[in-house]
């Protein structure tokens, strides 16, 4: 009886986890652009902060400071974009 009680909760979660799994068979490039997506989001952040940093630093006449400040901000908003990107893609 017992065993009877399992197979069926197996049957209805290897059913759960069959309709979850996509079918395409795109899947492997499908992630080739999220990883590019994902990449291209944390350059881009890096490279807006620097050039941020860099007109700042000719404007005010601090090179290297702001370039490096403005570099770790674009990293850490670089970082933050894909951690977000890779939460709303889970969901």
């Amino acid at each position: 009886m017992a065993d009877n009680k399992f197979k069926t909760r197996l049957q209805i979660a290897k059913k759960k986890i069959s309709e979850r799994t996509p079918k395409s068979n795109n899947n492997k490039s499908s992630l080739l652009g999220v990883a590019f997506k994902m990449s291209t989001e944390l350059v881009a952040a890096v490279l807006v902060g620097t050039i941020i940093g860099f007109i700042f630093d000719s404007w005010f006449g601090t090179k290297p400071w702001l370039i490096l400040t403005f570099f770790f901000v674009g990293v850490i908003a670089g970082i933050l974009n894909v951690i977000k990107s890779a939460k709303k893609m889970q969901k």
